[in-house]
């Protein structure tokens, strides 16, 4: 189960990242996060732009509203989403 909190109507979950992969997409769920994988590479901060785009495509929101909050150079990363709730984001790995 993905670990969700919420605090000034924003959202916090993590997720776990495969950079590189042959395609963008929620490869499920690992140890309480959403599992994304993105083609862009792991330097110079294309996978997390990508991770970015990624998660407000999904969501159906803009770009601005999602935000790397931890773990911008590891694996795991702990994401912040405003304008959406907790179901948005669980439905991603349903």
């Amino acid at each position: 189960m993905i670990e969700i909190t919420e605090k000034d109507g924003s959202i916090f979950f993590f997720v776990q990242i495969r950079a590189g992969a042959k395609r963008e997409g929620i490869a499920g769920e690992i140890d309480g996060a959403v599992k994304i994988e993105v083609t862009a590479p792991p330097h110079e901060g294309k996978a997390n732009a990508a991770v970015v785009k990624f998660l407000a495509s999904s969501l159906g929101i803009a770009k601005s509203r999602v935000e790397i909050v931890s773990g911008e150079k590891s694996k795991k990363k702990r994401i912040k989403v405003e304008g959406v709730e907790r179901g948005d984001v669980t439905k991603l790995v349903s």
